[in-house]
């Protein structure tokens, strides 16, 4: 596609409700590209013009509230406005991390994981406010290999850890817009040196997913003013839970090992006896 074209398409597969409910004007304005651009869009895909692609959206849309509604009050559910709110962000939250369990998703997770159990040595990296979710996956992987390596540490030197990272080694990378720079020019640079990408990032067309051999894609939205890292941070448990029975490694012994080792070193409050 020629690159307005890509813009408008990134917005149209990341915003699907605002597809569905904002003007063709509305959307081009929120795409930065012109309504000619909408246009243009959906005749590239094979529709008549832009309203059949909003028809389309607004169908879905009404569908999934439709069952939602219907989930969320069953017959006889008193319906108070405090369990509304919270009933609210808990479903969108679970449905946004259910959705890694659609065909695709799982076929990604699937692959992504076979690479990921099958390197010679696994790096994990994810800045800002992905940082938790690439220190949660390392933190449970090394329990049971010494394969794995967080490119984070204290005064930026977590990166010299990629020093003769080649072909046969793989980086989990978690991006999501807005990217980090370093993030990328990360990923980047491990990618020219022969290392396979794994990403969990925000859209099929995102500069990771481009790199990457395999992309796990999550959604950002939430009911609040923050972009949520839940699918993302769920995306990283399944990784973990299918790598594990991968390795060469039994998981409920390191468990019970990594347990002794700490209670040993009395890392964790117990109630005095």
């Amino acid at each position: 596609m020629p690159p307005r074209l890509q813009a408008a398409a990134r917005f149209v597969l990341d915003h699907p409700k605002d597809v569905a409910l904002l003007s063709m004007r509305e959307q081009a304005q929120l795409a930065g590209v012109s309504h000619s651009t909408m246009m243009r869009l959906a005749r590239w895909i094979g529709l008549d013009g832009y309203e059949d692609m909003r028809s389309l959206y607004a169908k879905a849309l009404r569908d999934l509230d439709q069952i939602r509604e219907r989930e969320r009050f069953p017959a006889g559910s008193p319906g108070d406005e405090g369990y509304s709110e919270v009933g609210s962000v808990m479903d969108t939250l679970a449905a946004q991390v259910a959705r890694l369990g659609d065909y695709g998703n799982a076929v990604q997770l699937f692959a992504a994981a076979e690479t990921l159990a099958g390197a010679r040595r696994l790096f994990s990296l994810g800045l800002r406010r992905e940082l938790p979710v690439a220190q949660h996956f390392y933190a449970v992987l090394s329990t049971l290999t010494d394969r794995v390596r967080l490119l984070d540490a204290a005064g930026g030197m977590g990166i010299d850890s990629l020093r003769g990272a080649g072909k046969g080694d793989v980086m989990l990378v978690v991006g999501m817009e807005p990217y980090a720079r370093a993030t990328i020019e990360i990923a980047q640079h491990a990618a020219r040196h022969g290392v396979a990408v794994v990403a969990i990032t925000d859209s099929n067309v995102s500069p990771l997913a481009r790199l990457a051999q395999h992309s796990i894609v999550v959604t950002l939205h939430s009911r609040s003013f923050f972009h949520s890292i839940t699918p993302a941070l769920a995306a990283a448990e399944a990784l973990v839970a299918l790598i594990a029975p991968r390795l060469d490694a039994r998981a409920e012994e390191a468990r019970k090992d990594e347990e002794e080792q700490l209670a040993d070193l009395d890392v964790f409050w117990a109630p005095s006896r």
